[in-house]
């Protein structure tokens, strides 16, 4: 940890505030403990469901905080988002509630099942080009041209208060609470919640998770600037896109907050997933089966007290659970 001075643009309010914004349409998720899990590493390890919301991500906290904080004037007028999937099914869920048109940007990369989704809740869809740096671009045009207002998926303050109510539920659900395992991609969620937690407990360790291919948060920080990647093919495809080059929160959050940061190889990701079904009966998309695999591989310090991962969501096609259970035999899943 760099820092526990909170940073300038945000504090420990911004959450509390989040928490009452969001609380009539987002419900609270379990914590549930892993006893496979737990007996496997030595100590209590908890698994947080942000699988459970309603459009199966965790995304929906932050966009609901930053839509309901929104004008009369800018709600009708619509919203506009761009995503590499949860995060424009968040946005199109939480506006039709709303009665808010929206438009998601996506590009070719985004998986037919979040593509399906997004569609069932009624969203216009706008496919744009190989990554989420091309969608935004898109996005913003939209802004111009017809007044939208630009949902970020990560770098926002109401956006990240959203998803550092996660930590506020940590706090009151886990006191004895050491280690938390956060997928790490934009950094939305890792800022939230570490501003969240440092908040009240600096002790308290925040670990950052990503897939090897096209870690653009790990790469800006070895940088010490935002830089660009070109997107890879990978299962943890929700932590795919770019972290902007003009990021004005998260970058720095994430210096701030986060203790230490996990790369995890395909195979892990994998073999994760796979675990977590045959083990847990537990369906969970690439980006949640990081922080599982950082358990799995014992790649967290051993420390007294207890370890929660963010399972945090589980938006995966059909046919890559199929390869999955093709691939991993009882006997190989262990």
């Amino acid at each position: 940890m760099t820092s526990t001075k909170l940073t300038k643009e945000m504090n420990i309010r911004d959450v509390w505030k989040a928490r009452k914004r969001i609380s009539p349409i987002i419900n609270r998720t379990p914590v549930i403990q892993s006893t496979i899990l737990s007996e496997k590493i030595g100590r209590n390890v908890y698994l947080k469901l942000e699988n459970v919301h309603e459009v199966g991500a965790f995304k929906v906290r932050g966009a609901a905080n930053k839509i309901l904080s929104l004008s009369e004037e800018e709600r009708k007028r619509g919203v506009a988002t761009y995503s590499t999937g949860n995060h424009g099914m968040a946005v199109a869920y939480v506006a039709k509630k709303l009665g808010i048109d929206a438009v998601v940007c996506i590009s070719n990369r985004v998986p037919k099942a979040k593509v399906d989704s997004l569609k069932r809740l009624g969203a216009q869809i706008e496919i744009v080009g190989d990554s989420q740096d091309a969608a935004g671009v898109r996005c913003y045009e939209l802004e111009k041209e017809k007044g939208l207002t630009v949902i970020e998926p990560f770098d926002d303050p109401h956006v990240i208060a959203g998803q550092g109510t996660i930590g506020l539920e940590f706090l009151e659900d886990l006191p004895q609470l050491i280690d938390v395992i956060v997928p790490l991609s934009g950094g939305g969620l890792l800022s939230g919640i570490g501003l969240a937690l440092k908040s009240n407990d600096c002790d308290i360790r925040v670990t950052g998770v990503s897939m090897e291919k096209s870690a653009v948060m790990y790469e800006s920080l070895k940088a010490g600037k935002p830089v660009m990647l070109e997107e890879s093919e990978t299962l943890a495809d929700s932590l795919l896109g770019g972290i902007g080059l003009d990021n004005q929160y998260t970058f720095q959050m994430v210096q701030q907050y986060m203790d230490d940061v996990v790369l995890i190889p395909e195979k892990e990701i994998a073999y994760s997933m796979a675990f977590m079904m045959d083990k847990h009966r537990m369906i969970m998309e690439g980006a949640a089966a990081t922080g599982i695999a950082a358990v799995l591989g014992s790649k967290i310090p051993h420390q007294e007290g207890d370890i929660a991962v963010i399972i945090s969501g589980q938006n995966v096609d059909l046919s890559v659970l199929l390869t999955l259970i093709q691939n991993y035999t009882f006997e190989n899943r262990g």
